[in-house]
């Protein structure tokens, strides 16, 4: 980190779900190794291409926001493959949804539990954002949370960056932005919606550092101040 990090400056951490709290590579190298087991079964890649198109429909989107969003999101990819919505919408629901809860917690990023932990001890408030629906996952990884939002909520139905559901946390929490931090994975999501409130981000991510903060892991020094009281 070159700047230091002040944690008595902070009442709110705010953790993106997906490749943050655990491994999503290695989430998705087991999950292609079920669908590729159901596609020799079913003689067909359908549900791997339409699963394919979902995900780069969902990214697309967060590039071009729309204001119909939460419907979109499975009607363009089945407008691409062929199918209906609701077809999507079950296939998502089922691969993207259920079948990976079984696997989260051997993906759980190391050192997550623990600074949870911390930051409750320390009395801070502990909120997920994620772009799509987090609390079963939570549940799933063994982790509990004073806040859960998404970018699938009624309320929020925008993607990051938008910082609609950033906006909803804050106005949930009654944090101002000054004090919160986000701790995400990804610059062009979780970085870029911080800075549109001004609220301060950490990023995980071994890469150079620029004007972006980054940690390489939940053992990093950074954290390290929230254990004291643990020790």
């Amino acid at each position: 980190m070159s700047i230091p990090f002040d944690w008595n400056a902070i009442d709110l951490v705010i953790f993106d779900m997906d490749g943050t709290l655990y491994d999503q590579k290695r989430l998705r190298a087991r999950m292609l190794v079920a669908l590729m087991r159901d596609a020799i079964a079913r003689r067909s890649l359908d549900t791997l291409l339409t699963l394919r198109e979902f995900r780069r429909c969902r990214e697309a989107l967060a590039e071009s926001p729309t204001a119909d969003f939460l419907v979109a999101q499975y009607a363009v990819p089945a407008t691409r493959r062929g199918c209906t919505a609701d077809a999507v919408r079950a296939l998502v629901a089922e691969w993207m949804e259920d079948r990976p809860l079984s696997m989260l917690a051997a993906c759980r990023r190391s050192g997550v539990q623990r600074l949870f932990e911390a930051i409750a001890r320390e009395g801070k408030r502990i909120a997920i954002f994620s772009d799509y629906p987090a609390a079963a996952k939570l549940a799933a990884l063994g982790l509990t949370a004073d806040f859960v939002v998404a970018a699938t909520d009624p309320d929020v139905g925008r993607p990051k960056p938008d910082p609609t559901g950033l906006e909803k946390l804050l106005r949930l929490t009654g944090v101002a932005p000054d004090r919160a931090v986000l701790i995400g994975d990804r610059v062009d999501r979780d970085w870029a919606v911080a800075a549109r409130l001004n609220v301060r981000a950490l990023i995980l991510s071994r890469g150079a550092s620029g004007e972006v903060e980054r940690f390489a892991s939940f053992a990093d020094a950074l954290f390290q101040p929230l254990y004291t009281e643990m020790a």
